[in-house]
């Protein structure tokens, strides 16, 4: 898998991402988090109408080398589930996390959310990642 990072996703330290449509931002994990992972071979997302909150657990995912909560970049409500990840979530590592492999879509409550200190641009993720 090429390590990209598309300049219009925003970025978290723990390697999850969002990308906003008006107010539904989509989530998944970058590239380099799945490089990292190995294998995976169990995925847990909360459920369509669950509320999350920023910095909260949004899930699980258990690879071969590891388990990771998965954080929350926004608060709001999940509207969807990627089901075809959730019944095999080995297929993070075969397609393109940031198309076919998003994890969950969520209305958010407050897009200001995305604003903080926290929240990285493709670039500044970029030197993170290139610097572990």
């Amino acid at each position: 898998m090429t390590l990209e990072f598309p300049d219009d996703l925003k970025y978290l330290e723990t390697h999850e991402y969002v990308r906003m449509d008006g107010e539904i931002a989509t989530i998944g994990i970058s590239a380099f988090a799945i490089e990292q992972l190995g294998d995976i071979v169990f995925l847990e997302l909360p459920e369509e109408g669950d509320q999350i909150e920023k910095e909260g657990s949004c899930g699980s995912i258990e690879s071969v080398k590891a388990v990771e909560d998965l954080k929350a970049p926004v608060t709001g409500t999940v509207v969807e589930r990627n089901e075809e990840v959730l019944e095999s979530p080995e297929r993070l590592s075969d397609e393109d996390p940031y198309i076919e492999g998003w994890l969950l879509k969520v209305r958010v409550k407050d897009p200001d959310e995305l604003e903080g200190d926290d929240v990285f641009s493709a670039d500044k993720y970029r030197e993170m990642v290139e610097g572990e």
